[in-house]
């Protein structure tokens, strides 16, 4: 087993996605002449490839081994993989944003694998996921948790790591990987990509201009197969209200207690939910209204804005706290 996540070895193919850049300009001339679109038929990829297909950007990519990837209606594509080093394919949008992205479907792996809304930004160059479910290998292995953001259900931990004179969508190039790992592994659901994006900053992990950005299967040194829907719309939100979400790091460290700062993002009317792990107390807390000692705590705004922070008496348990809000 590797002693940091899983970092994909993938050759980065920017003339491909340049040339489906020219395909997609030339689909929508024809569009304007016709007066008409046309649903696509499915096509089916066995080699390295990008482009548009129903309204949607696809990747295909694989190093080696036997990859055959099926694009279906919108925003659909299947996808089986056996005797591979390392291969990513999806569905999504180029470029990525912040939107809501929601997917349904099947996942199925025996091995190392991830299932996830990967995408790339420039300026800085920066490889991002955000990991709804994983196989054997879990990605955060061997990285340094920074915090964590409650949103769409679970709790993600937040990881970055750093990949030097690897392949990018630039060519070789030196770069950090921003990592979301959803604590309870899910194949269908909501993605409040804003939140992820908005915890990652409060955390110092700044974004650049988005290129593409799909819901992403991808496979090293594995086999295993795939059948994802997606699609843009509302909904989500952290902690099961709205769009808020709270972010989680920790701080200042001593013998006995540490500290724990948070950020809320997405309200200013906020309730902010502290799970204290077994064993550890409350000491203190600033810039919000704090209630309770043990056990579950309860935040909300005192006028000092979004970001605020506490002060936990270990006795005997050094795990950081988890958050949601509401």
């Amino acid at each position: 087993m590797r002693d940091a996540p899983a970092q994909p070895l993938r050759s980065r193919h920017l003339r491909l996605i340049v040339s489906a850049t020219c395909t997609a300009a030339l689909a929508i001339a024809a569009t304007l002449v016709t007066g008409t679109a046309h649903a696509e038929a499915n096509r089916t990829l066995t080699s390295n490839s990008t482009g548009s297909h129903n309204g949607f950007f696809y990747s295909y990519w694989k190093d080696s081994g036997n990859v055959t990837m099926t694009l279906g209606a919108a925003g659909n594509y299947g996808v089986q993989w056996s005797g591979i080093n390392n291969t990513v394919v999806g569905k999504g949008w180029n470029p990525g944003s912040s939107h809501t992205v929601n997917y349904s479907g099947s996942f199925s792996c025996g091995g190392n694998c991830y299932l996830a809304l990967y995408g790339w930004t420039t300026n800085p160059l920066i490889e991002y996921y955000i990991v709804d479910n994983f196989g054997s290998f879990n990605p955060s292995t061997g990285a340094t948790r920074l915090g964590s953001v409650t949103t769409d259900g679970s709790t993600y931990d937040i990881y970055r790591t750093q990949r030097v004179n690897q392949p990018s969508i630039i060519g070789n190039a030196t770069f950090f990987q921003y990592w979301s790992v959803r604590q309870q592994h899910r194949t269908g659901g909501t993605i409040t990509t804003a939140n992820h994006f908005n915890a990652w900053a409060n955390l110092g992990l700044n974004l650049g201009t988005h290129n593409y950005q799909i819901l992403a299967t991808e496979g090293f040194q594995s086999s295993g197969s795939s059948n994802i829907t997606v699609s843009e719309g509302a909904g989500g939100g952290g902690g099961g209200g709205g769009n808020c979400s709270v972010s989680v790091s920790r701080g200042q460290e001593w013998s006995d207690r540490f500290n724990v700062n948070l950020s809320v993002s997405g309200s200013t009317a906020w309730t902010a939910k502290i799970n204290l792990n077994g064993g550890q107390s409350l000491q203190n807390s600033w810039n919000a209204s704090v209630s309770g000692t043990t056990g579950t705590l309860t935040a909300t705004p005192n006028g000092s804005g979004n970001s605020f922070g506490i002060t936990v008496f270990k006795n005997g348990n050094t795990t950081t706290p988890t958050a949601s809000c509401s």
